[in-house]
């Protein structure tokens, strides 16, 4: 796991550099798309790149991480519509080339085995895109959730909703109590994981998932069994962490043809 501690702006940038990268030297990569606040600023990037520089998606694909179930289909906070309007339609996403679970099927449990076999089909994803919640939640894989998880339906937490609130007005009660999730196995398959974390908020997340046990209390702690694992925390999401000194000292001697 490599721990990189700098500003915002500088997480974005080192975050779409990898993405760019991988697409640079393999167009038809599989991508892993997150939601949130955490990615937004790398979004950003990564269309100012696609109309400055001709960065190009076109053969590129994605799958999305989570969705809410039962979100009308024109909700502005369904995730399909968030990842749509936050980067698909500001770069050249063939058409149907971004996938996200069902949260709107008829059979939950059918529409989470598609999506797996859907990962599986495309040959996996090169690199996912993750955030991590307050309480060490990756995707809305809630605390005690199955370290060899799957794509499957999971129940919110208060805590969790209390948090998205921001999303629906301030007000908890619009948040759903369901979604569709992949699971913690399900994303340890993806070849590269990429987690960003800014904000105080998220420095006791941060300081488990580095530097703690592996338990399904803090779910994102499986990523420490992950071979190539980049977490981009910016000073306040590393306040927490012992060992900050020597990644910073780590990242400065790093050498530059190594990337991420």
């Amino acid at each position: 796991m490599e721990v990189v501690i700098a500003p915002g702006p500088e997480l974005a940038r080192i975050a779409a550099d990898a993405i760019e990268k991988l697409l640079r030297v393999r167009p038809q990569a599989v991508l892993g798309l997150a939601t949130g606040s955490s990615p937004l600023a790398v979004y950003d990037e990564l269309a100012r790149r696609h109309e400055s520089d001709g960065l190009s998606f076109a053969q590129a694909s994605a799958f999305m991480l989570d969705e809410y179930v039962g979100l009308p289909a024109q909700h502005p906070e369904r995730y399909r519509n968030v990842i749509e309007t936050e980067i698909a339609s500001r770069v050249d996403f063939a058409p149907g080339a971004v996938h996200g679970p069902d949260g709107l099927a008829d059979d939950l449990v059918a529409a989470c085995a598609a999506y797996e076999r859907a990962i599986a089909d495309a040959g996996g994803v090169d690199l996912q895109l993750l955030g991590i919640g307050t309480d060490g939640h990756v995707a809305f894989n809630e605390p005690g959730s199955s370290l060899a998880s799957r794509t499957r339906i999971k129940t919110l937490t208060r805590q969790t909703r209390e948090d998205n609130a921001r999303f629906f007005g301030g007000d908890v009660d619009q948040v759903p109590t369901h979604c569709l999730t992949q699971g913690l196995a399900t994303i340890m398959s993806a070849r590269h994981l990429v987690l960003l974390a800014q904000g105080r908020g998220k420095a006791e997340a941060v300081h488990q998932l580095v530097e703690g046990p592996v338990s399904a209390m803090w779910p994102g702690t499986v990523l420490q069994h992950h071979p190539h694992v980049t977490v981009l925390v910016d000073d306040a999401a590393a306040s927490r962490l012992q060992l900050a000194d020597y990644f910073r000292e780590t990242y400065a001697a790093k050498p530059a043809w190594q990337g991420l």
